[in-house]
Parts: structure tokens; C-alpha cells; sequence
């Protein structure tokens, strides 16, 4: 994913992760682009601009098993475009879930917020669970969020997110036996993202442009 690694003590699981994802003992894994509070609560100030802009947009389904939850633990930014751009970055990370879950490397839910290298990017680490027979469970932290003005056109703009990841309590599981795989806490646990989001002045939504996912990332430790 534009994010996380396979969370998995398995010795065949951690060799794919190490290949294909972040974290787990993986080196930084970037996209390149063209151009939630509680997920399911109501105390993200982010998640509730997200939720306002769906007003004006029709938005595909991102919910999540009852197993599986993702805590967006992030302050609001004074600027509205900054706001949306943050509430749809947690929403192609909702995408990325959602597709994991779904078993769907084709899931229309990543596709909506991502276009160019970053749907690429999902679309690849989707595949990757898929193949391995493997889905997600537990909790997943994102915090320090930041974000920043990525520049503008006449038809464009661009804004810039950043956010870390404490994925030690969220496992890999198996699909056909249901098995979780636990893991425990360590520097791989804590990743840093990079998104670029672009949305047309036209539209609501903003999409992600491009990915860059840092492992190991020690300023992210808490």
C-alpha cells in the first residue's frame, strides 16, 4: 500500500514485504504521480470535512470489517483546501484498506482518490495481500499530520501531506483460516508518509498524485 507493510512474523511473509512494501525491515518505498478520530467516529475534524465535501460528491463506499479500524489522530489545518486535501489523503488510505479487505485489485474506491503513480501504487499493494492469501485486522494509528502548499495552475491545485504511522497494533491475517499474525512492536512499526494531492478547482474531491512511504522512521516513534 502507499503505506503500510505486510504486519506478519511469518518468515515467507516478511521476504515478500521486504520486496514489495514498507516496514518489516523494508527500505522507503515511493509512487511517483501524473497530473477519521476513529474511522468510524465522529471526533476527526478532518473526517468531518471529509463528510462535508461528500455532500456535493457522490463518493464510493470506504468502510471497513468490524475487526479493522483506523485512528486518524490529526489537528485541523486553517486552510479549507488544506482540510480537504487531508480528509481525502485519510480517505485513499481508507481506499487502500478497503480494497485489501475486499480482496479487489480492480476495488473502484482507490481508483476515486488516487490517479497516475499513486493508483498504481494501490492497486500493486492490493495484488500483494491478494496474492498472498492474506487481509488485515487490528488497529492502525495515523498522526503528525502536516501539510503544505504543493503549488497551483489555472486548473490545478496541489497541496502537500505528510503523516507518521504506528502500525503495531494492526496484523496481517489469513484469509482462508482466519489466523492472525501477530507481531510485536519495533522500529518497523513506524512508517512517514508523503502525499501529493491535486484537485481541480472545479471539483470537491482531491486525489493522490504521488507516494512516498519512509520505514523505520524514528522520528515517528512514540
Amino acid at each position: 500500500m502507499a503505506r503500510r507493510a505486510l504486519p506478519t512474523t511469518a518468515a515467507a511473509l516478511t521476504a515478500a514485504a521486504a520486496l514489495l512494501l514498507t516496514g518489516c525491515g523494508g527500505g522507503d518505498k515511493s509512487s511517483s504521480g501524473d497530473i477519521k478520530g476513529a474511522d468510524t467516529g465522529s471526533g476527526s475534524p478532518s473526517a468531518s470535512a471529509s463528510a462535508s465535501a461528500s455532500a456535493v460528491a457522490d463518493r464510493p463506499d470506504v468502510s471497513l470489517p468490524k475487526d479493522l479500524k483506523l485512528v486518524f489522530d490529526f489537528d485541523t489545518p486553517s486552510d479549507t483546501d488544506r482540510v480537504a486535501a487531508l480528509g481525502d489523503a485519510e480517505n485513499y488510505i481508507r481506499a487502500i484498506n478497503h480494497g485489501v479487505t475486499q480482496q479487489d485489485p480492480n476495488d473502484p474506491a482507490y481508483q476515486y482518490y488516487s490517479a497516475g503513480g499513486a493508483a498504481r501504487y494501490a492497486n500493486s499493494q492490493i495484488k500483494t495481500y491478494v496474492k498472498g492469501g492474506w487481509t488485515l485486522t487490528g488497529t492502525d494509528r495515523y498522526y503528525q499530520a502536516e501539510t503544505s502548499d504543493g503549488g497551483a495552475s489555472k486548473s490545478v491545485k496541489l497541496t502537500r501531506v505528510t503523516f507518521c504511522e504506528n502500525q503495531a497494533k494492526a496484523y496481517g491475517k489469513e484469509v482462508k483460516s482466519g489466523k492472525v499474525l501477530y507481531t510485536k512492536e519495533s522500529l518497523g512499526s513506524y512508517l512517514k508518509f508523503n502525499i501529493l494531492m491535486a484537485s481541480t478547482k472545479a471539483s470537491p474531491v482531491w486525489k493522490a498524485q504521488s507516494v512516498t512511504v519512509t520505514g523505520k522512521a524514528k522520528e515517528c516513534q512514540e
